[in-house]
């Protein structure tokens, strides 16, 4: 899947996974940190230096780049807001602003994997592969905004860190979306899958399912704003540096992480089609999992 690494390069790879963390708590417990950090470094950055390490042609120069990053401080902002602001947690206008940034953090990516189709070599710094994988990986990213649910039901935590918690984004879903993502990864800028792909969803995944539990889509928006000022603003670390670590570019890989990202989410999907036909529960209007164990846990939990 990957070429050869050396120890350090698996060392920083725990050192970036601990970093993300860290700093995401950090964000997580104290609001004016999170101000600081994604209002008012990225006001900074953009002028002074994403212009030149993000400029047209580097590895992070793409339109997609610049696109993320700009939807990531955005939800993180959002959440901020939905988590802090008196009456948003309760304004259904506002609780529409999760699921529509997740939808449009989703769609980028796949808009990126049906271009990257019909790329093949040496683009932005990135080799591309293209193939049958990019569609597949398309179609299972379209799937996994398809089976998002529950949104109505976001609901801020009882304590003094005012989580934002989303009892229906169960694991089953989010293992599917990690699957997916880091398959977009690997297809579309593979060489940045060790850290972009493995480190950054790892880095979301684990508080949601150890630290804060339900509370994944605002651990999701806050390590991926980190990582995405982070790798705009140092692009060498994923491209050049001693700790850099290339994909092997093989087709038998990529075909592999497509097929299983595909495979989850339409598993995911059949789970949600059943679960409509049992329960005639609505998904755009309903909590669909709310008899679930996994899900009176967190409710109970933050109520």
């Amino acid at each position: 899947m990957f070429a050869a690494f050396p120890w350090y390069s698996a060392l920083m790879w725990f050192a970036v996974l601990a970093g993300l963390m860290l700093v995401n708590e950090l964000a997580r417990i104290n609001k004016w940190f999170a101000l600081v950090l994604f209002v008012a470094v990225p006001a900074v950055l953009t002028i002074t230096v994403w212009p030149k390490t993000a400029a047209p042609g580097s590895s992070v120069g793409t339109w997609f780049h610049w696109a993320k990053v700009y939807s990531a401080l955005a939800g993180s902002l959002g959440f901020l807001a939905i988590r802090n602001l008196k009456g948003w947690s309760t304004n259904k206008w506002a609780l529409m602003f999760p699921p529509f940034i997740l939808a449009v953090n989703i769609l980028e990516a796949v808009v990126r994997d049906f271009q990257s189709f019909g790329i093949n070599g040496l683009v932005d710094g990135v080799v591309t592969i293209g193939g049958p994988w990019n569609i597949m990986n398309g179609i299972a990213g379209l799937i996994n905004i398809i089976t998002i649910t529950g949104w109505m039901g976001i609901i801020i935590s009882k304590d003094k860190k005012k989580d934002m918690v989303w009892p229906d984004m169960l694991w089953f879903w989010i293992i599917a979306y990690d699957i997916w993502n880091f398959a977009y990864v690997y297809n579309c800028v593979s060489d940045h899958a060790f850290y972009a792909g493995a480190a950054l969803l790892v880095s979301c995944t684990i508080p949601a399912f150890f630290i804060k539990k339900g509370a994944w889509l605002q651990h999701r928006a806050q390590t991926l704003a980190i990582w995405m000022m982070f790798v705009m603003t140092v692009p060498s670390f994923v491209d050049t540096s001693m700790f850099a670590v290339k994909s092997s570019h093989n087709p038998t890989a990529l075909w592999i992480v497509s097929g299983l990202s595909l495979a989850a989410n339409v598993a995911v999907l059949v789970y949600e089609i059943i679960r409509i036909a049992k329960t005639k529960r609505n998904p755009l209007k309903e909590e669909m999992y709310s008899d679930l164990a996994a899900y009176k846990q967190i409710k109970a939990a933050n109520q």
